[in-house]
């Protein structure tokens, strides 16, 4: 889905829990390369390259991945796409997620309750399934960490912005040119409309409404949420509204 200049929103189709979605990673490009936000879950090399090549962009030439968070649906293709890479791509991500990205750490949300509770109502195969893709979650070295406030010479300048509380070191980027915020999953689309982090998969929510009120602060006109797809062009509008109710 093409939603700017040299920007293009991934559509994959995930089924990690038996529940049918689909996942919006972000493709950008100019003539300093092709930057990759956010990976899909683990075994999705195929239809990410589908993707990128009909977008008209050779997959060999995507030499950076930005990650916005550690969750697997967002860092699970990263070791296929960097290992048929030879590691010719740079991996960008906030420090405070980089230990669970790299393994030094267990993923936050998958410990052995909540992965027991996610079990539960799946069928014998796809539990199977399940169990070994989080008994050896996916992993990969973060080559560089990225700050709040720091502006990436890409498309015209994206700056990065902390949206911690989804996760401790959750990123959303600002398009500067296009006006538009890649959010993650600090924001998603339910029925059409604008709405915040899921509650249940967001283990600080007060950090997640401070980050809410924050966004507030740009000219935002567009959002790619990567749970639900693209919203706009009232963004900035919306994204006021939630904040107030959040932080009331």
């Amino acid at each position: 889905m093409r939603i700017g200049e040299n920007i293009e929103a991934l559509e994959l189709a995930m089924n990690l829990t038996g529940q049918s979605s689909v996942i919006y990673p972000t493709l950008l490009w100019d003539s300093d390369g092709v930057t990759l936000v956010d990976t899909g879950t683990p075994g999705q090399l195929s239809a990410t390259r589908q993707q990128i090549e009909n977008a008209g962009v050779d997959f060999e030439s995507i030499h950076r991945v930005i990650l916005t968070h550690q969750d697997i649906d967002h860092i699970g293709g990263l070791p296929e796409i960097t290992r048929v890479r030879g590691g010719e791509i740079e991996v960008l991500a906030h420090e405070d997620d980089k230990p669970y990205i790299e393994g030094e750490q267990p993923l936050i949300k998958m410990s052995r309750e909540r992965l027991a509770q996610m079990m539960e109502s799946l069928p014998e195969p796809q539990r199977q399934q399940f169990e070994r893709m989080f008994s050896t979650p996916p992993s990969g070295k973060v080559d560089r960490t990225l700050h709040d406030g720091e502006e990436l010479p890409i498309c015209g300048g994206i700056q990065v912005i902390h949206t911690p509380g989804h996760t401790p070191g959750h990123l959303s980027l600002f398009v500067k040119k296009a006006k538009l915020l890649i959010a993650g999953d600090e924001l998603r689309v339910e029925e059409g409309e604008s709405v915040g982090p899921n509650e249940s998969a967001t283990p600080d929510m007060e950090s997640a409404n401070a980050s809410l009120r924050k966004l507030t602060d740009y000219q935002i006109d567009y959002v790619v949420c990567y749970h639900g797809g693209l919203y706009g062009p009232n963004a900035r509008e919306r994204i006021a509204e939630l904040s107030t109710a959040a932080n009331s």
